[in-house]
């Protein structure tokens, strides 16, 4: 019993730190989008670094930088968590809240599906509905938004991928080491964008005071202790409850989108959000269903909003 109140503890902690992201992020609103992702792919190495050192993981970064076929992997999941990052960044920056908070809705279901499409899976019969239900709601949104959601289809494609592909490389390698690896891959693409973003169109984040300078530089803290939260969490408690516990996340960015950005949600959007909740209820449901027939199983429904 101590360890699963510790263990949800620690998991309450990550998913609400994820769910300020939105808020954190909206401090700095006034960096090109562009330049910030390269400075917190470069704060979070920074972090793991220090991290990596003070726990004796370099041996383990080590080892997998000299397995060709290991690295590989983790560089694609590497790029494509780059890619999650930018998308959020650029979508919470340019006031579209709702629309990630959409994302990360939809992102168990995407989950789903590439489980299906990678691994062969079978899905039952509640979650073909919850999908159906999930994308109907998706095609409602996108023409109530009156463009193609990319930002929203965007952060779910690219996490959902990530999730499978980081899965495949890393079963037995820590969240420290995991993250440190990739962001030491990502390094390269970070200094290249950062390079071309001062090329063309000048940086931006020294020009706003220290303050915003030091928020820009934080956010590899912000990034790596949910993560922390997040290992510890998931030591102790099954994943199926991390999987409830994930969508405290895109709630907290609905709410701050709604309440505090003010962003309109239009009667079409409204349609489109609540069949994707209905989806979610089902698919829920359908979780727990599950767990009732089989307590001890592991249901992979994507718990790891890394945005």
């Amino acid at each position: 019993m101590k360890q699963t109140r510790a263990g949800l503890g620690y998991g309450l902690g990550a998913y609400l730190l994820w769910g300020t992201f939105p808020f954190y992020f909206g401090l700095i609103a006034m960096v090109n989008p562009l330049e910030v992702v390269p400075w917190r792919v470069g704060a979070t190495l920074v972090f793991c670094a220090i991290l990596a050192t003070l726990t004796r993981r370099w041996g383990q970064v080590v080892q997998i930088l000299r397995t060709p076929k290991l690295l590989g992997w983790f560089a694609l999941s590497a790029v494509l968590l780059y890619a999650n990052w930018q998308i959020f960044v650029i979508g919470v920056m340019s006031g579209h809240v709702i629309e990630t908070s959409l994302g990360y809705f939809i992102n168990p279901l995407f989950t789903i599906l590439i489980g299906v499409a990678v691994r062969g899976e079978r899905l039952t019969r509640l979650q073909w509905i919850a999908v159906a239900i999930a994308t109907v709601g998706v095609v409602i949104a996108a023409v109530a938004y009156g463009s193609f959601p990319w930002i929203a289809l965007g952060l779910a494609f690219t996490f959902g991928l990530y999730g499978a592909v980081h899965k495949h490389a890393g079963e037995s390698v820590d969240g420290i080491t995991g993250l440190t690896i990739e962001t030491l891959t990502t390094a390269p693409i970070a200094v290249a964008q950062m390079a071309l973003v001062a090329s063309f169109a000048g940086l931006t984040a020294f020009t706003h005071g220290p303050g915003i300078m030091a928020l820009v530089l934080f956010s590899g803290v912000m990034t790596g202790i949910p993560l922390i939260l997040f290992g510890e969490s998931a030591r102790r408690l099954p994943l199926s409850y991390l999987g409830f516990l994930q969508f405290l996340t895109p709630i907290l960015g609905f709410l701050y989108g709604y309440f505090v950005m003010h962003e309109d949600v239009s009667t079409g959007r409204w349609i489109g959000f609540v069949a994707v909740w209905i989806a979610l209820v089902i698919l829920i449901t359908d979780m727990v269903l599950q767990l009732r027939r089989s307590p001890g199983a592991q249901l992979a429904t994507g718990p790891i909003p890394l945005d």
